[in-house]
């Protein structure tokens, strides 16, 4: 499904290089959750931005069901962000005084679904995260974890075969957290997408097929054993190959 071979995006800040991606190979297959873990600055964010094709690598190829995402145009970069991948963003990035439920649908409406059918598909979505008697609230009315889980709802609601998710437990509690992680394994599974998520959470981490460890623009080699996450690269390995 996905494949990253070599992949390289360096950033100048204060007149130095930055290496925010050095080097990265990966890939995933469908039905599988990947988790990568690493500090602030690490480069996590930037991975997601470059595989939603929101960024453009520098060096390296990135291959969704063998398209090479550098050869899409403006357009065609769009519609697979719209409908092949769920990003579950670090910001929310939901409409102020709007509904969790039209929040939720939104997608779907740029994607050309009528109002109606829209949220009554987002609506077990919605139910889903735990917020089905918070469905007519508005942004403004929400918590910052309820805003989180519509957020999640939003990028879950179309079925894409690819989710990638940046911190996604960020504001809600350890209980629902594992929730939420659990439901992303739980889509993985039912729905065969490939799942991509950024954490912090070593404990919720460990629900995940592999897990790697990111550090200056580098992946570590994935932890089969599903014991540790920090291991010493070996030359040639391809980190975090799940099949």
């Amino acid at each position: 499904m996905l494949e990253l071979d070599g992949v390289v995006k360096h950033y100048r800040s204060a007149g130095e290089e930055v290496r925010a991606i050095d080097g990265v190979s990966l890939t995933i297959e469908p039905g599988k959750m990947v988790a990568v873990h690493g500090p602030s600055g690490s480069g996590k964010s930037t991975l997601l931005l470059l595989i939603a094709a929101l960024l453009r690598a520098e060096a390296g190829t990135i291959r969704y069901d063998g398209r090479d995402l550098a050869s899409l145009s403006e357009g065609q970069a769009s519609d697979y962000l719209l409908r092949d991948v769920g990003f579950i963003y670090q910001g929310f990035h939901l409409m102020p005084r709007v509904s969790a439920l039209e929040n939720a649908s939104l997608k779907l409406l740029l994607a050309g679904v009528g109002a109606r059918e829209a949220q009554a598909r987002a609506r077990p979505w919605l139910e889903r995260v735990g917020l089905g008697d918070r469905l007519e609230q508005t942004t403004e009315r929400l918590s910052g974890g309820e805003r989180q889980r519509v957020a999640i709802a939003g990028a879950l609601v179309a079925e894409p075969r690819l989710i990638l998710a940046d911190e996604p437990t960020g504001s809600l509690d350890s209980a629902r957290s594992r929730d939420i992680v659990e439901l992303l394994h739980d889509i993985s599974r039912e729905q065969g997408a490939g799942v991509l998520l950024v954490t912090h959470d070593t404990e919720a981490a460990q629900l995940a097929d592999a897990r790697l460890t990111l550090r200056d623009g580098r992946l570590l080699e994935a932890d089969s054993a599903g014991q540790q996450f920090e291991q010493s690269e070996q030359p040639g390995s391809r980190s975090g190959s799940v099949a």
